[in-house]
């Protein structure tokens, strides 16, 4: 029932820890290696580098909602929804990069 999961790579759920500065602070957050991947494809079709991305995420959550009590809860449903829609994702992005070619248009 469960083989196709079951199959996978251990490697791919193993945890690593990985240094993020976010305002000028250093932090550790801890995620399986997928989520990691998840996030680096993420930040990739944002044309950003991980630590932007984090960074830039992060700034967006405080904003809008004051608090981010568990980022690294926060990063692996940030995945999940990615994946869930990632055609959601890419219409965004073509929304934003539109709006940034109007904006130097004017």
């Amino acid at each position: 029932m469960c083989r196709v999961f079951a199959m996978q790579d251990p490697a791919s759920y193993a945890c690593e820890t990985r240094a993020v500065r976010l305002h000028g602070h250093t932090t550790s957050i801890r995620l399986e290696a997928e989520f990691w991947a998840v996030l680096e494809e993420i930040a990739g079709r944002e044309g950003l580098t991980l630590s932007r991305f984090l960074c830039t995420l992060h700034d967006e959550v405080l904003q809008q909602q004051g608090d981010v009590p568990n980022f690294a809860s926060m990063l692996r449903v940030t995945c999940a929804l990615y994946l869930r829609d990632p055609a959601a994702h890419a219409a965004a992005l073509a929304g934003r990069r539109m709006r940034k070619i109007d904006a130097v248009v004017a």
